[in-house]
């Protein structure tokens, strides 16, 4: 029994009361991934799991055996950056840092989310094929993600550079 996580093959921990945070931080050393409330309402511990965003701290290891984790440690190809990556730094999306995996992953979730045309709560036509990105529609969709200083706008900018043309 194994969970992919970043490429490879990790064993799920016999203690089936391991949160994925956990494993990944206190077995696996991918310190990346924040604990930050560990109640799921600050975002600082999202990862990919096949692709789309989840909050790890609530998650527990064993519910993905056979399942793809990507942490903010598997986005970069080698020594290059994911795109949006590359897109805080140059916006300075953030500041002491420490909520910015969390972001980043979120953000790469809310973009195929986008691309799949699932509406969120400020969605105007809930039948529509596509959702209009918008500033609007990124906040809502970002709104579980919490940055508490204040790099706020630079998330943003670096979020619209990277994906403003996803649904467009």
């Amino acid at each position: 029994m194994a969970i992919e996580i970043n490429g490879s093959q990790v064993p799920v921990p016999d203690d089936p009361r391991v949160s994925l945070l956990d494993l990944l931080r206190e077995s696996l050393h991918l310190t990346g991934t924040k604990k930050g409330c560990n109640q799921g309402a600050c975002g600082a511990c999202t990862v990919l799991v096949d692709g789309e965003r989840i909050v790890s701290c609530l998650a527990l290891a064993v519910q993905y055996e056979g399942r793809s984790i990507t942490t903010i440690e598997g986005l970069s190809d080698g020594d290059a950056l994911h795109p949006l990556q590359q897109a805080f730094i140059d916006h300075d999306g953030f500041q002491c840092g420490y909520c910015t995996p969390g972001q980043i992953c979120s953000a790469i979730g809310m973009a195929a989310e986008l691309r799949r045309g699932l509406p969120s709560h400020v969605t105007g036509d809930l039948t529509a094929e596509r959702v209009p990105f918008s500033r609007v529609e990124l906040q809502e969709r970002m709104s579980g993600n919490l940055c508490c200083c204040g790099a706020h706008n630079g998330i943003i900018d670096a979020i619209t550079e990277t994906f403003g043309e996803v649904a467009a």
